[in-house]
């Protein structure tokens, strides 16, 4: 009776100094779920590292790493592509999990430094569905000129509204 009970005690031990809230009760990598209006572009998502790390077309949902490393949170940079849109670049962030301070109570410093940063699951990333809208190319993109004309050639409306430079 006396060695089960040391046993029990032995392995209830073991769970609280070796567990980790978040990695037990959370994930280190998400599904994210890209959408745009209009459907139908160019998703490219690259890493903090400027990795590519995913490229195809909307919708789409990625699995994303919420860690970039030990005590490194996930950075992304999400670009949406289509013909007759402007280009529209967006970050995406990981977030400290609500999880990771459980660890004061039951997981302790070993989950707290140890398991939880190496596992990733400290992190989270959230939103899990992020819908952008693109804005259509319009007139008002058009590059700027700068267009000298001839005395000659120029049409005899804008004459009227000439003014004398002196030199």
């Amino acid at each position: 009776m006396k060695t089960k009970f040391t046993l029990f005690l032995m392995l209830t031990s073991a769970l609280f100094l070796f567990s980790s809230c978040a990695t037990i009760f959370s994930k280190s990598v998400y599904p994210v779920t890209f959408n745009t209006n209009p459907p139908g572009a160019k998703i490219i998502i690259q890493d903090r590292d400027k990795e590519t790390v995913f490229e195809g077309t909307t919708p789409a949902t990625v699995n994303l790493d919420a860690s970039a490393g030990y005590f490194k949170k996930a950075k992304y940079t999400i670009t949406f592509i289509k013909d007759g849109y402007q280009t529209k670049t967006i970050p995406v962030y990981a977030k400290l999990d609500g999880w990771y301070f459980a660890n004061l109570l039951i997981g302790g410093a070993i989950g707290m430094l140890i398991i939880d940063p190496a596992s990733g699951a400290m992190y989270k990333l959230d939103p899990l569905y992020i819908t952008e809208t693109l804005i259509p190319e319009t007139a008002q993109k058009k590059k700027r000129e700068l267009k000298i004309y001839s005395i000659n050639n120029i049409p005899d409306a804008w004459k009227e509204h000439l003014v004398l430079v002196k030199e």
